[in-house]
């Protein structure tokens, strides 16, 4: 009996881990689809934007352009909603004199077609910051990332070397993430490693962390390793803050808005 019944925990073990392997996009992933319809009103500056991707998807963004911006903010948001949530802060970038795009991911807002890996992911996210670089030569250049997207983040500024990085409640890598949370799952399972902390020796330029110290669902230690990697960078922890409500304190706002400023100069 007690083999027959260790051999029915293992079947049933390897089965969840089979679900995970399979599934794990709707772990990671939460996105909130709008209908093509739908009208956004952040102010008649921002601008729909299409990216035609090689398969036939499109991907939606939103382009907050000035009149004579400072530079821009590359924004890759977090893993849940969509930019009719997340473009919300337009106001705090008119008023530092940045221009924002924000790309929805796959199957996220108007976006087409779903997540399928890291790889495309990450082509995305490139196709985006190539399709409007050229607008920004002799500009600052802002790559920035929020949670999900830190991981993105980090791995296109490895490419582009903008003047600023920006790192909002980043991890070290999404297997080190599961690790904590999960710790019964193999990490060779996770088929999204998002490693920032492998990414961090290339980005040799300005860069700046910024974490709640109450954050329950990214630990501030991710931020702290990231740093040991990354000395050359600011690391700012916002007191009080959680997760999803980091960009609401005055401390996260100054810390961004100096740093803008600081790499406009």
């Amino acid at each position: 009996m007690l083999l027959t019944l260790m051999g029915l925990v293992a079947t049933a073990y390897l089965a969840l881990l089979g679900a995970l392997w399979w599934g794990q996009e709707r772990l990671l992933f939460v996105p909130e689809s709008l209908p093509a319809s739908h009208s956004f009103d952040f102010g008649p500056d921002v601008h729909e934007v299409d990216i035609a991707r090689p398969d036939g998807t499109r991907l939606h963004a939103l382009h907050l352009r000035l009149p004579a911006p400072r530079g821009v903010v590359f924004y890759l948001h977090g893993n849940a909603g969509n930019l009719q949530t997340w473009f919300g802060h337009a106001d705090f970038y008119r008023q530092a004199g940045y221009d924002l795009f924000m790309l929805d991911y796959r199957g996220y807002g108007k976006s087409g077609g779903r997540i399928s890996s890291e790889v495309e992911l990450r082509d995305d996210a490139r196709a985006a910051w190539q399709q409007i670089a050229s607008q920004y030569a002799g500009k600052t250049r802002v790559i920035a990332g929020r949670s999900l997207g830190t991981g993105l983040a980090a791995g296109l500024a490895a490419e582009v070397r903008p003047e600023l990085t920006v790192l909002i409640s980043p991890y070290r890598s999404m297997t080190a993430l599961a690790a904590q949370h999960y710790p019964w799952v193999p990490g060779a399972l996770l088929r999204y490693p998002l490693d920032t902390e492998a990414l961090a020796p290339q980005l040799t330029g300005p860069s700046l962390l910024l974490h709640g110290d109450q954050d329950t669902l990214i630990p501030s230690a991710h931020s702290e390793a990231l740093r040991e990697k990354l000395p050359q960078a600011r690391y700012v922890t916002v007191a009080g803050a959680g997760h999803g409500d980091v960009q609401e304190f005055p401390a996260y706002l100054q810390a961004v808005r100096e740093a803008l400023d600081a790499a406009a100069r």
